[in-house]
């Protein structure tokens, strides 16, 4: 098995001293941690405050968004080279909110992957189908062709560099949570698109992530399954304690 991944999406969440506790809380309860990689995605204005709490350990900070453009007038945007300038590492591209909410397209998701390569950010790519869609029986229709464009024209060593999270959009924030079964068979499915438009190589070393309601509760059944490489996390991630417990449950199954 690979290295579990375990990232928490903080969203738009928290006050500056809220957020600085949390980090501090994780902190104390990661030292000395490595067999999960750990990451936090808190919100922009925060990044800076979280990157210097974080500096020095194993946990990764990263943004959840970033501009395809490198600068000028875009007001309101933040660049990979603005991310990376104060010490993210990751970023997380065309998460369900982004894409349903912002009406952000494949191509757009393409685009900003791209953007993040370009400053050494390492992305995680979401994917993943509406209710209705795994109702009309298109869950991998719909996943294969956020993939085919969304990783359009990368290189198999790029692509190695990528975490894909698999979230399925019925069940953010709905506490519907995919089946530990239901998760793996996607999560299968990703794999062998990437081996199908790369090569078996870049298939086993990308890691995929489930997202989608994971919380102590369920977590370590979903990490269980052969496909299923870690975990981006919501709600529970804005608890110390269960944010912890998830990731405890990340290193039982290794």
């Amino acid at each position: 098995m690979k290295k579990q991944f375990i990232a928490g999406n903080w969203k738009m969440n928290l006050a500056l001293e809220e957020a600085k506790c949390l980090a501090r809380k994780l902190c104390d309860g990661l030292s000395g941690s490595d067999a999960v990689d750990v990451g936090v995605f808190p919100s922009f204005v925060y990044l800076k405050d979280i990157c210097d709490i974080f500096r020095g350990s194993s946990v990764f900070v990263g943004a959840q968004n970033l501009s395809m453009e490198k600068s000028g007038a875009f007001t309101g945007e933040v660049s990979g080279e603005m991310l990376r300038g104060i010490g993210c590492t990751h970023v997380i591209i065309g998460h369900s909110e982004r894409r349903t909410i912002y009406q952000e397209t494949d191509s757009i998701i393409n685009s900003k992957i791209k953007a993040a390569l370009l400053n050494d950010l390492s992305p995680i790519l979401c994917v993943g189908e509406r209710q209705e869609e795994r109702d009309a029986g298109k869950t991998c229709e719909v996943v294969e062709g956020q993939l085919s464009v969304g990783l359009e024209t990368l290189t198999s060593e790029q692509v190695k560099g990528l975490t894909i999270a698999y979230e399925p959009i019925w069940a953010i924030g709905t506490g519907k949570t995919a089946t530990p079964d239901q998760a793996n068979e996607v999560h299968a499915f990703i794999r062998k698109a990437i081996r199908n438009k790369y090569d078996n190589g870049t298939a086993q070393s990308i890691r995929i992530q489930y997202g989608g309601s994971v919380n102590s509760k369920n977590a370590k059944e979903l990490l269980s399954q052969l496909e299923i490489d870690g975990a981006l996390v919501g709600g529970a991630s804005l608890n110390a304690g269960s944010f912890l417990d998830i990731v405890s449950d990340a290193v039982r199954v290794l």
